[in-house]
């Protein structure tokens, strides 16, 4: 029983992990929402470009483009001397097949309930 228990426990502790990912805290703050639409409507941009329509300052732009890239949501290009992100579409796309192909193999011991 108490093998059952740790499976369980083991199991509960990756479903965590897999959410508290650096891809869904990277999400999770509404201003960097904000920036990663701006990208997305923009296409390719530089720092300056992304910053324009938005509230906060460029080195705050900065910041969560750098927290973006960081979990694989944007790719960056240097030309010269300025950066240009746009979104990672297929990073996002292998990433978030990764998760739900994770989950699937854990959620027979951690939510028993559900059948997938």
């Amino acid at each position: 029983m108490s093998s059952v228990v740790s499976i369980r426990t083991q199991a509960i502790e990756a479903a965590i992990a897999s959410l508290d990912s650096n891809f869904f805290r990277a999400l999770c703050e509404p201003a960097r929402v904000a920036v990663l639409k701006r990208v997305m409507q923009l296409g390719r941009a530089d720092v300056t470009a992304i910053a324009a329509d938005l509230p906060q300052e460029r080195s705050v732009v900065s910041r969560h483009l750098q927290v973006l890239l960081d979990a694989r949501i944007v790719r960056a290009t240097k030309v010269g001397r300025q950066m240009f992100y746009e979104v990672d579409g297929p990073a996002i796309i292998a990433r978030l097949e990764g998760i739900l192909k994770h989950t699937q193999g854990i959620a027979a011991h951690c939510c028993p309930a559900t059948s997938l």
